[in-house]
C-alpha cells in the first residue's frame, strides 16, 4: 500500500495509453520469501504498480474513477526465467497489447539490465462501484482513449478461452476429475 500511495503522490511526465510504461523499483525486505528472493506472488503484486502507473499517466484513471469505474485483473499467466534479489533495482514495463469488448489485454515485464526477468499476460475487466462490469466501448467514451490499433491477437483470445471461469453469476463447483 505504501508504494501505491507514492505512486499517486510522484509527478512523472504523461505518455500516452498505448505507450510502453516504465518503473523502476527496488526489491524489498518485505519482498522476500524462506528462500532468500523476491516471493513469486509479489511479482503480480508489485506489476499491480505498472498497470496504475500506466493508467495515470495516460490520464484513463483520473478519468474512469470519476466515472464510477475500477479496473480489476480477471486473468493473469506469469513466466519466471531468473530471480529478483534483495534490494536489487528492477524496472516495469507495462503495454497494453490488445482489447474485445470486455476487457483490456496487458503485457508487463520485469527487466533488469535490459534483460527480461519475468513476463507476464493479463486481461482486465473494468467494473461500476456496485461490482458491475463496464463494457470497453464505455470505457473508451469516458476515458477518450483510442485503442482501435490494438486488436486482440488470435493467440490471446485462445488464452483467454483456455483459462476462463464461469462468469460470477453462474455455478462453478469445485470438482476435482
Amino acid at each position: 500500500m505504501f508504494r501505491t500511495i507514492l505512486l499517486f503522490l510522484r509527478r512523472r511526465p504523461p505518455i500516452g495509453f498505448t505507450d510502453v510504461g516504465t518503473l523502476t523499483l527496488r526489491v524489498m525486505p518485505t519482498d522476500i520469501d524462506f528462500a532468500g528472493h523476491m516471493n513469486n506472488g509479489f511479482y503480480l503484486s508489485v506489476m499491480d504498480l505498472g498497470r496504475i502507473d500506466l493508467l495515470i499517466r495516460s490520464g484513463v484513471w483520473a478519468k474512469i474513477r470519476k466515472a464510477g469505474i475500477s479496473p480489476v485483473m480477471a486473468n493473469a499467466t506469469i513466466t519466471f526465467r531468473r530471480s529478483l534479489q534483495p534490494w536489487q533495482r528492477y524496472t516495469i514495463e507495462s503495454r497494453m497489447i490488445g482489447y474485445d469488448e470486455k476487457a483490456v489485454y496487458c503485457e508487463q515485464r520485469m527487466v533488469v539490465d535490459g534483460q527480461i526477468w519475468a513476463q507476464s499476460t493479463q486481461r482486465a475487466r473494468f467494473v461500476r462501484r456496485n461490482g458491475r462490469p463496464v463494457p470497453i466501448a464505455e470505457v473508451i467514451q469516458v476515458s477518450g482513449i483510442d485503442i482501435s490499433a490494438l486488436p486482440v491477437a488470435p493467440w490471446i483470445e485462445r488464452w483467454a478461452a483456455d483459462v476462463a471461469l464461469p462468469p460470477a453469476r453462474g455455478e462453478a463447483p469445485s470438482e476435482w476429475a
